[in-house]
C-alpha cells in the first residue's frame, strides 16, 4: 500500500483539521445505481460477489474512476459477520436477507461461536489488499461493519422487518441470553475491524441501520455499551464514523464516546446535530437519499446549502443513509460536482 494518499482529504476531515472544501462520498457508492455494476450482479449472486476478492475490489473502484469520490468503501455486507459466525444468512431475490431458523432462544444463543475472523473472513482481507492495489493511493479506503444491535437485527427476527417486534421481544423477555448474543457479536466484530485496519482500510465505519427502532434507555443498553466498546477497541487504529439511524437522541453520548465523526440521517438538521452533538466532533451527511431523483440544478443548490449549514470543516458531506437502486447516474455526479466545486 502507498505509504502518501494522493487525496487524504477524508482523513484530514475525521482529525477536525481546517480544509479548502468538505470531501465526500457516498454510502453503499459501491453498487446497485451504477451500470457497471449491474453487469457483474447479472453474473454473480450477491454473496458470490461479496466473497470473490476480484469481484468485490473491482466493485469498490468502479464509482472512484466515475465520479472521483474523496474516499472509496469496500463493497461487502454486514452479514458476513454472523455468516461467519455460523448463522447461515442467504440473499433471497425480492425478500433481501434471510435465515431460515432464526435465533429465538437460549439454546440458539449457545450454537453461535466466536470465530476467527483471519480465517473465515479472510476474503474480505484479501478484497482490501486488492483494492487498494487499483486505487493506488488515490483515496484512503472506509472498512465496515453492522452494529452489534442491528446485527442481532437480523438474526432473531430471520428477514428485514419494519419494526423488528421479535427481536425486541428477545431483548425484552430473556435479557439475559440476548446480552450473551450481542456480546458474541461486538468480540466477532472487534476482531473483524482489527483485521481490516491490519489489511490496509484507513477509516471504519459503524452502521446502527435499527438503532432508532429502540427506545433511548432502551438504546443505552442493548445498542450502545455495544458499540461503545467497539469505538474504544478501535480508535487507538484507526478513525471510528459511528451512524445511527434514527438516533438523534444519542449524539452528545456518541460525542463523548471517542469516535472521530458521526453520521446524521436527513431526518435531523444540521444545525441540529451540531447542537446535540457539542459541536466539535466531526458530522457526515445528511441529503435525502431520495432527494438525488431532484433535477441536477436543484441538487448542486442544495448541496451547496447543506454544506453552508453544517460548515465546510468538521464535515464530511454524504448522503443521510445508501443511495437508492433508481438514481440516475447523472444525478450522483451532480451530488459528487457539487461538492468538489465548492468555494466559499
Amino acid at each position: 500500500m502507498p505509504e502518501v494518499l494522493k487525496n487524504d482529504l477524508f482523513l484530514r476531515a475525521l482529525k477536525g483539521e481546517t480544509v479548502t472544501r468538505p470531501p465526500v462520498w457516498m454510502m453503499r457508492q459501491a453498487g446497485r445505481y451504477l451500470p457497471e455494476f449491474i453487469k457483474i450482479r447479472e453474473k454473480y449472486d450477491f454473496f458470490t460477489r461479496c466473497q470473490t476478492p476480484e469481484l468485490a475490489s473491482e466493485i469498490t473502484v468502479q464509482p472512484i474512476r466515475r465520479f472521483g469520490m474523496d474516499a472509496a468503501i469496500l463493497f461487502s455486507d454486514i452479514l458476513v459477520v454472523p455468516q461467519a459466525m455460523g448463522i447461515p444468512f442467504e440473499m433471497k431475490p425480492g425478500v433481501g436477507p434471510w435465515l431460515e431458523d432464526p435465533i429465538r432462544k437460549g439454546s440458539d444463543v449457545e450454537k453461535v461461536f466466536v470465530p476467527n475472523v483471519e480465517d473465515s473472513l479472510k476474503y474480505v482481507m484479501d478484497a482490501i489488499e486488492m483494492t487498494n492495489e487499483k486505487l493506488v493511493g488515490e483515496v484512503p479506503l472506509i472498512g465496515f461493519a453492522g452494529s452489534p444491535w442491528t446485527i442481532f437485527c437480523y438474526c432473531v427476527q430471520g428477514q428485514g422487518s419494519k419494526n423488528f417486534d421479535q427481536a425486541k421481544a428477545f431483548c425484552f423477555t430473556d435479557p439475559e441470553a440476548a446480552h450473551v448474543l450481542l456480546q458474541k457479536i461486538t468480540d466477532t466484530t472487534i476482531a473483524y475491524l482489527r483485521a481490516k485496519v491490519a489489511a490496509g482500510v484507513h477509516a471504519v465505519q459503524l452502521f446502527d441501520s435499527w438503532g432508532g427502532m429502540l427506545s433511548p434507555e432502551d438504546y443505552t443498553e442493548f445498542s450502545w455499551k455495544y458499540l461503545q466498546q467497539i469505538v474504544t477497541a478501535l480508535k487507538p487504529e484507526a478513525p471510528v464514523i459511528v451512524f445511527g439511524k434514527g438516533c438523534w437522541f444519542a449524539l452528545d453520548t456518541m460525542a463523548k464516546s471517542g469516535a472521530s465523526a458521526l453520521g446524521v440521517d436527513w431526518t435531523c438538521a444540521p444545525e441540529v446535530a451540531r447542537k446535540l452533538s457539542g459541536g466539535k466532533i466531526t458530522l457526515q451527511g445528511n441529503f435525502d437519499p431520495s432527494r438525488l431523483l431532484s433535477p441536477p440544478d436543484t441538487i448542486r443548490k442544495m448541496v451547496h446549502e447543506m454544506i453552508r449549514a453544517f460548515g465546510k470543516d468538521r464535515y464530511i458531506v454524504n448522503l443521510g443513509h445508501g443511495i437508492l437502486p433508481n438514481i440516475p447516474v447523472a444525478h450522483a455526479g451532480a451530488f459528487i460536482e457539487a461538492v468538489k466545486g465548492y468555494s466559499q
